[in-house]
């Protein structure tokens, strides 16, 4: 039997690792156990000559993820903006579009009223759902029953807008809008900051990355844990059926401890034999939370050559037989490997899993050249992509996202402790769920609520608000009179029809006062 451990984390992610370094940082002894051959779990960054760095998996921190903020400045790690610097592209129905800002442009009217509606009814409803508890929103039977594809049906009014709800969601979560509750998405999107903070570049969640990339949070923790982390030590057996909690990796090494961290995504728990048994609510919601689908790929070229067209590298592709839905320029800070980074999402990553490394390249590149128009997107010199479908100790990526109906049925157990094992992960967490920013978050809170299980901090220390980054602080995101106050689609039809339905009245009794006037003047006088 090993040495007993105060607390044993099962998963070596940034959310799991972020908790044993706080437990450490405490006084605590503590032991990671990480099933793969390094640590990261969603991030994961390749390191070659042609690349020099590339992050494969989560990448990107902007204003108010202020906890990933300060662990990168507290580990060395720099940021740096995305190339911004252009214009973006909207690509549909076989046009590509040129704008500037967050959104694209809508010419028509009624789209336009139609992209804002859509926009600001998902803040107006995600703003009555509580971060810490969402199940407990005035709505949420009614909204987590809807799947946000009948929420785009209810609130978009032309296709365009329709289409457009589509991508952001498959974009955002990686998952088909039939497949994910409305609840839950608006929770979601609500805890990132709205729609414009969650879906922005500039001033946004997608704003910077890593200098070296954001494997390096997870790897310089491990550096200072040193040989308190266990690599290829998959976990699958969890007894705390006596006085301590005995925990067995698949090659048989067994370690005990007096509480436990799972910091894995929930399906992933399901690989893990309990004793006891998980509370009935608990084992239900593991098996129906599933992960989304990305294959991120990028394309190196010789030069930057959207950069000499006036383009910044962002491609918002709403084509169904475009591999591609979003795109962001991944070339260095210094200039150097110019590269696109593609997101392949939700259906289509399932479609194209089949395809060969090169198909998927060929096919990029010759869509890359349609949207872009010109050929010289059809001759990369490197090309890099992970297909997170593929991971089994992830399952998918970005989340675990909730289907319609899970969420007020099964998710109030979410964060709740089984015993002696607390729950840590991005899934968990209240800000920032999904993100890097959220499992640090998780992480922190599930090492807290064991130190105060342990008598170290009082109850109102486990949520410790997080001061602004001072290095990247957050801008106010303003909306105009205009953008708050315009009438929905359907509002506008509803205001046109009843006006003209008024004014035909209006008409109809002037023209009988007419005729009454008449016929008394024509009695009187006969």
């Amino acid at each position: 039997m090993k040495d007993t451990y105060d607390v044993i984390v099962i998963g070596g992610g940034i959310s799991g690792l972020s908790a044993a370094k706080l437990l450490k940082e405490s006084g605590l002894s503590v032991l990671v156990l990480e099933a793969q051959n390094r640590v990261g779990g969603r991030t994961h960054t390749i390191r070659n000559k042609e690349v020099q760095y590339v992050d494969v998996g989560g990448a990107y921190v902007g204003p108010t993820q202020n906890r990933l903020l300060r662990m990168a400045k507290e580990l060395g790690v720099q940021t740096y903006k995305v190339y911004l610097n252009g214009h973006l592209i909207q690509h549909t129905k076989g046009k590509s579009y040129k704008f500037i800002g967050p959104f694209p442009p809508a010419y028509n009217p009624l789209v336009y009223l139609d992209y804002n509606n859509f926009l600001r009814t998902m803040d107006q409803w995600g703003s009555q759902i509580p971060a810490d508890c969402p199940w407990k929103a005035p709505h949420a039977k009614i909204w987590d029953k809807m799947s946000m594809k009948e929420f785009i049906e209810k609130v978009c009014w032309t296709s365009a807008a329709r289409s457009f709800g589509e991508l952001l969601v498959n974009l955002v979560v990686t998952a088909e809008t039939a497949q994910v509750s409305t609840l839950w998405f608006l929770w979601y999107v609500k805890i990132c900051g709205g729609t414009v903070r969650t879906f922005s570049t500039e001033n946004g969640g997608q704003e910077r990355k890593f200098v070296g990339g954001s494997g390096q949070i997870s790897e310089k923790i491990m550096e200072r844990l040193q040989d308190q982390v266990k690599l290829e030590s998959p976990v699958v057996r969890l007894d705390q059926s006596g006085e301590c909690v005995i925990v067995e990796t698949l090659n048989h090494e067994i370690y005990q401890s007096k509480y436990v961290i799972s910091a894995i995504p929930p399906v992933l728990t399901t690989k893990i034999h309990f004793t006891p048994e998980l509370p009935s609510v608990r084992n239900q919601l593991i098996h129906r939370l599933p992960m989304g689908s990305v294959i991120k790929c990028m394309v190196y070229y010789k030069e930057a050559f959207w950069r000499k067209m006036g383009l910044c590298g962002c491609m918002m592709i709403e084509e169904e037989d475009h591999p591609i839905g979003f795109t962001l320029d991944d070339t260095k800070p210094d200039g150097s490997a110019p590269a696109i980074i593609g997101f392949i999402l939700s259906r289509k990553a399932s479609l194209l899993a089949n395809l060969s490394k090169e198909e998927r390249k060929r096919k990029i590149c010759e869509y890359y050249a349609k949207v872009m128009g010109t050929d010289q997107a059809l001759h990369p010199v490197h090309y890099e992509e992970k297909d997170w479908c593929k991971e089994p100790y992830s399952g998918g990526c970005y989340t675990a996202y909730f289907p319609p109906g899970i969420m007020t049925q099964f998710g109030s157990v979410i964060r709740t402790p089984v015993g002696r094992v607390y729950f840590a992960g991005t899934e968990t967490a209240t800000v920032w769920s999904g993100y890097m920013e959220g499992a640090i978050e998780a992480g922190e809170r599930a090492a807290r609520e064991i130190m105060c299980k342990m008598g170290l901090i009082r109850q109102d220390q486990i949520w410790v608000p997080e001061p602004e980054s001072v290095d990247v602080p957050a801008l106010p995101i303003p909306t105009t009179f205009m953008e708050r106050n315009l009438p929905s689609v359907q509002g506008l039809l509803r205001f046109m029809g009843c006006s003209v339905f008024f004014g035909t009245v209006a008409a109809g009794i002037i023209a009988i006062k007419r005729n009454y006037i008449s016929f008394n003047l024509n009695f009187h006088i006969k």
